[in-house]
């Protein structure tokens, strides 16, 4: 992803936090970035699935069943991810698909675990989770996120693509409604639309989404 994609040093910034980072994975941290929890994970990027591969994996039999198939060495079965990936070419398909992947502080992306987006209530919280100055919050009691404003039109858009064009997977109604409110709060970026055609080309499919919204971008 790092040398396909991100190529230019101007472009090489993490979704959620816009922190710089090197051709070498390295982050340069935003002043006033703080974290309580996996501080060994700050120092690069990690990818970020933006719609949860767990999230998308359930809807699979291979993930919640298994699969005759995923037997291990020793004779036992096994479920979950890894029979998934070995068992399901779609499920491949959806996990490495290069427009649900961006870079993310370590830190951040761990936090975020399969949390689905949603708009907190903008009382303070005691289960509320911040990183300073990098707006992303995590709602540690029910197990959402509230991303910055940065990400959220990309956000948006990421998660339409995938409800486009893979039949097993579908937004809820309370999803649609807030992926499209930011869809159209937070347009399409020029420099979305020109990460959008350097994955088509390696992947060779179209997101439909952004073709249509990258069609008046110059």
């Amino acid at each position: 992803m790092q040398q396909q994609i991100y190529t230019n040093p101007v472009d090489m910034k993490t979704i959620y936090c816009g922190a710089d980072f090197n051709n070498k994975k390295y982050v340069t941290l935003p002043s006033g970035f703080t974290t309580d929890v996996y501080k060994k994970r700050v120092k690069r990027w990690e990818a970020e699935h933006v719609v949860p591969a767990e999230n998308f994996g359930r809807s699979f039999s291979e993930w919640r069943e298994g699969s005759k198939v995923c037997i291990d060495s020793k004779g036992k079965s096994f479920k979950g991810r890894k029979c998934a990936e070995k068992a399901n070419p779609e499920y491949r398909l959806m996990q490495s698909d290069l427009y649900n992947l961006y870079p993310a502080v370590g830190a951040v992306n761990a936090a975020r675990q399969n949390y689905n987006y949603v708009m907190l209530p903008k009382t303070a919280s005691k289960n509320y989770r911040s990183f300073g100055s990098c707006d992303m919050i995590i709602d540690k009691k029910d197990h959402d996120a509230q991303p910055p404003e940065r990400a959220r039109g990309i956000i948006a858009r990421t998660y339409m693509y995938f409800d486009a064009v893979y039949p097993s997977y579908k937004m809820s109604r309370q999803q649609r409604q807030l992926m499209s409110a930011w869809d159209k709060q937070y347009p399409v970026s020029k420099w979305e639309c020109q990460r959008a055609a350097k994955i088509q080309k390696i992947q060779g499919n179209v997101d439909p989404i952004l073709a249509s919204r990258c069609k008046n971008i110059g």
